[in-house]
């Protein structure tokens, strides 16, 4: 038996029970009501995704503080707001957010990885929504001038606290003792274009 198309009407504003009809894997998020399309991240963004994941996994695992998962899953914030962030670390004393078909409330730590698709809003909305809802931590990662920048919550807004480009280092404050080498995350990989 074919697969049923799901037509989703066309509406003004979106809200989570119209996102949650999408199949699942379908490539969008919710952001300011709208159905934005996310289109598969270049290998370059898998890469540093990647690395990054193995150095918070690493970390996290053997001090047994908490889960990190990573894109796509599904972070409500409110009816208007379901992103798909690259990377999230949710603390152990906070799993219950972990719910069957989505994470419901913000993370402790996001991790965006910078697009041309998505760049705009996981600077601009994404994160003020992040800010807003209490994520303690935001790093953007921009794979285009290999920087990282470390943004901490403070008052509902953020705050930059670390930049590292070309090289240096970053650390965490959520995470407290992880280090990441801006070098490592960056480093060419076989033939891979940036």
């Amino acid at each position: 038996m074919p697969a049923k198309e799901l037509v989703i009407p066309q509406k003004e504003v979106y809200t989570y029970a119209d996102y949650a009809l999408l199949p699942e894997g379908a490539p969008y998020q919710l952001i300011g009501g709208k159905l934005v399309m996310t289109p598969a991240p270049s290998t370059f963004h898998q890469i540093i995704s990647m690395r990054l994941e193995a150095k918070f996994v690493n970390f996290v695992t053997e001090k047994d503080l908490g889960i990190i998962l990573d894109a796509p899953i599904d972070v409500y914030f409110e009816e208007k707001e379901t992103y798909q962030p690259d990377i999230i670390f949710i603390a152990k004393n906070r799993l219950q957010i972990i719910e069957k078909a989505r994470i419901n409330g913000a993370p402790d730590l996001v991790v965006e990885i910078l697009s041309p698709s998505t760049g705009y809003y996981d600077l601009k909305k994404k994160a003020r929504t992040y800010a807003r809802h209490g994520v303690k931590e935001y790093w953007v990662v921009d794979p285009e001038d290999q920087s990282i920048e470390v943004h901490v919550g403070r008052e509902g807004k953020f705050v930059l606290n670390q930049r590292a480009e070309g090289e240096g280092r970053v650390k965490s404050l959520v995470l407290e003792g992880l280090a990441v080498e801006v070098t490592e995350i960056f480093a060419p990989l076989l033939n891979v274009q940036t």
